[in-house]
């Protein structure tokens, strides 16, 4: 990694979010690396609500390594 980017700490560190599912109330985790998840209680998907610098920086695979930036940039093509 080059230099400390503030917008990759959630990528390079997932922090854990705790949302009610808009549907049914039941407690779902999700990541600062999903996109997206299912509720296990529904099924409705609840779409994380932060746009990550994985989107839209240039620098995005040069600051957190080849490697993890195709392995989430596929991940998130799957999950579209």
């Amino acid at each position: 990694m080059f230099g400390k980017c503030p917008g990759a700490a959630n990528i390079q560190t997932p922090t854990l979010e705790i949302k009610k599912c808009p549907e049914c109330g039941e407690e779902v985790e999700i990541f600062s690396t999903d996109i997206k998840v299912k509720c296990c209680k529904c099924g409705f998907t609840i779409y994380h609500d932060i746009e990550s610098c994985l989107q839209w920086c240039k620098y995005a695979e040069k600051c957190i390594g080849k490697d993890f930036y195709n392995r989430l940039k596929n991940k998130e093509k799957r999950d579209e």
